[in-house]
């Protein structure tokens, strides 16, 4: 089965590639290399257990997003292209509409048109806005608090009534918490362009000397230390998700939607201990304001993917915090070295 994987060279992408290869799935990675490096790529070369296909292409551009399936007999495809800062989005929001809508919406009609029926969509924990309550469970009301949430709210909109037109089409929609951590080979991880958005990317480059002192936006929130709590998931844990979420496709055609997540929430200082024991040193940081949108808590309930899919997080925070130290430290610019 050949799996067309959007964004591929990515963190989160290259990360699922490894584990469909290793899972026996033929992989096109297609990238343009917006959010991801060329080295990446190099990378995943040495990594992979067996070899795989890429094209650079920009996926909003119909033509050349045609001409992936044209080239290729896809049997389904997982898709993780896109913007993804929050903050970004809130300052370029027609930018994060027209690649995140776009790139789906040209995705879908070569779908149609090459019959392709299994499509599997990087979702996040965004599209549950700010939560009434935690654990967050699948049938919570939806909403968004910025354009980047929005966009995955609209695509999820727009895969539910594509499902609804093609009764064929077998779509999963996961619904991301907060990934961290790295292969444990410490070749592949997180590198942000620019200062991270991301804690933990943020902690590691502390870290490593690249930046002063990890700020917290808060610390008067109602959580046990008054710092936000969040769900951090390994992104190993992540990929082997994708694999699972592949062959619940298998069953039949419908919309599934699971969290992806440990269910176990976290604070930002709880993280940053962690990370000290991680590496070996006391890291510095300063509390400053609260950044507006922020929420107090969110964490997963994780249940229904592990009664559906058989899957379930299996690394705690201690190995987070180690392989993405392994990684940062051993690449303390990243994939530039």
């Amino acid at each position: 089965m050949r799996i067309l994987v959007t964004g591929g060279a990515g963190y989160i992408g290259s990360h699922t590639v490894l584990e469909l290869l290793d899972a026996g799935y033929d992989v096109v990675i297609a990238d343009n290399f917006v959010n991801s490096k060329p080295a990446a790529l190099d990378r995943l070369c040495t990594l992979a257990s067996k070899p795989f296909q890429f094209e650079e292409v920009d996926l909003t551009d119909a033509a050349a997003t045609d001409a992936l399936f044209q080239k290729y007999p896809i049997d389904a495809m997982i898709h993780f292209a896109g913007l993804k800062a929050v903050g970004e989005s809130v300052q370029l929001p027609l930018e994060y509409y027209r690649n995140n809508l776009t790139s789906t919406f040209n995705l879908l009609i070569s779908m149609q048109k090459h019959g392709v029926e299994k499509f599997v969509f990087s979702s996040s924990a965004t599209v549950y806005g700010d939560p009434v309550s935690v654990p967050i469970r699948e049938d919570f009301a939806l909403s968004a608090t910025n354009p980047y949430g929005r966009t995955k709210l609209m695509i999820e909109d727009m895969l539910r009534d594509v499902s609804i037109a093609q009764p064929d089409m077998r779509i999963c929609l996961l619904r991301y918490f907060n990934p961290v951590g790295a292969h444990i080979s410490g070749k592949i991880g997180e590198d942000p362009n620019g200062i991270p958005n991301n804690l933990m990317p943020y902690i590691a480059q502390v870290a490593v000397g690249k930046l002063p002192a990890l700020r917290v936006f808060g610390n008067d929130y109602p959580t046990p230390d008054g710092t936000g709590v969040r769900d951090y998931i390994h992104v190993v844990d992540l990929a082997k998700g994708h694999v699972a979420a592949l062959k619940k496709l298998e069953s039949g055609a419908g919309v599934y939607t699971y969290n992806l997540g440990t269910g176990v929430g976290y604070s930002v200082l709880d993280m940053l201990h962690a990370f000290e024991k991680a590496c070996g040193k006391t890291l510095p940081y300063e509390i400053v304001a609260r950044r507006p949108g922020d929420i107090a808590a969110c964490y997963a309930d994780p249940e229904k993917a592990a009664s559906e899919l058989g899957w379930r997080a299996e690394f705690g925070i201690e190995r987070m915090c180690a392989d993405a130290w392994r990684w940062q430290s051993q690449n303390p610019n990243g994939f530039e070295g």
